[in-house]
């Protein structure tokens, strides 16, 4: 049985955290520039797009422009994402396709070094653009299929590239469960235990795609009794393309699962390496252990 940890009231007055926040900490005197694009989506990107912002700005590091798309069947000759602005784009959305240009603009600004956190949903997108999926590596649902790539899963311990035919994409009832670290040397998951509870949440499974160079940072245990697979499936990723940096967390469905500080962690260290190939932050003191889901707010 799991447990959640809380923050007392003697650690809030200390100012140890509130709803979404971390320590106060200085202003970084050049702030990494955040594109955040949403618009569209299968999940409420409207709830959880402020609490993307917020988690970002909250660490004093980032500053987070949101850029909202035109609505289902809506016009895109206006939609004129400035990529070059921006150290990083954080995607989440999951939608329309874009206009060709700026699939190249967005093309080009990773390939030169630029970085892409894909948050959730937003590796459902773009089933038929090649490129945006050897980013992503792997993705799910949007009728992808064998012809989308290999099922990716870890089976004692070893990755497997399984072909067989089937679409992609699954997840059970939200629940708690448990990520395994698989790879602790990583910038973004250094300092974290070798196991963690993760609050409730979809677990991905099924996911498939290209694959290419993915290192594979964190996985779940798919329970068949929940729907799953019966396989450890990925939830944390990292790509490279071009000399650019992609992460990819499947974590964080709604407001209450991006309340874990599990996933509020990674997201933040995540966007971090995405945009410098650094991770400068340090484990809170809150962080979930093997057996406590620890969440803020």
């Amino acid at each position: 049985m799991t447990t959640t940890q809380r923050l007392s009231r003697r650690e809030w007055a200390a100012g140890i955290g509130s709803a979404f926040v971390l320590p106060q900490l200085a202003a970084a005197k050049d702030p990494i520039k955040v594109l955040l694009i949403d618009g569209q989506n299968n999940h409420a990107w409207a709830k959880t797009s402020p609490v993307l912002k917020q988690l970002l700005e909250d660490t004093k590091m980032f500053t987070v422009d949101v850029l909202t798309s035109p609505p289902k069947k809506g016009d895109f000759s206006t939609f004129k994402p400035e990529f070059s602005k921006y150290k990083v784009v954080v995607s989440n959305y999951n939608g329309d396709s874009w206009p060709a240009d700026v699939n190249a603009a967005f093309e080009k600004f990773v390939k030169d070094g630029g970085g892409l956190v894909s948050y959730h949903a937003a590796d459902n997108a773009f089933p038929e653009w090649v490129e945006f999926n050897k980013m992503i590596a792997i993705g799910g649902w949007g009728n992808r299929d064998e012809k989308a790539g290999p099922y990716y899963y870890m089976h004692d311990g070893k990755m497997v590239h399984d072909p067989k035919p089937g679409r992609a994409g699954n997840h059970g009832a939200r629940l708690p469960f448990k990520v395994v670290v698989r790879d602790p040397k990583h910038p973004i998951m250094k300092g974290m235990p070798a196991e963690w509870m993760h609050a409730a949440d979809e677990l991905y499974s099924k996911l498939r795609g290209p694959g290419e160079n993915v290192t594979v940072m964190g996985t779940a245990f798919s329970d068949v009794s929940n729907k799953g697979t019966g396989e450890d499936e990925p939830m944390l990723m990292t790509i490279p393309y071009g000399k650019g940096r992609v992460f990819h967390t499947t974590l964080g469905h709604d407001v209450e699962a991006m309340k874990c500080v599990g996933f509020i962690v990674t997201l933040q260290r995540g966007t971090e390496w995405a945009a410098t190939g650094k991770v400068t932050q340090k484990l809170p003191t809150d962080f979930p252990t093997a057996d406590k889901v620890s969440t803020r707010g």
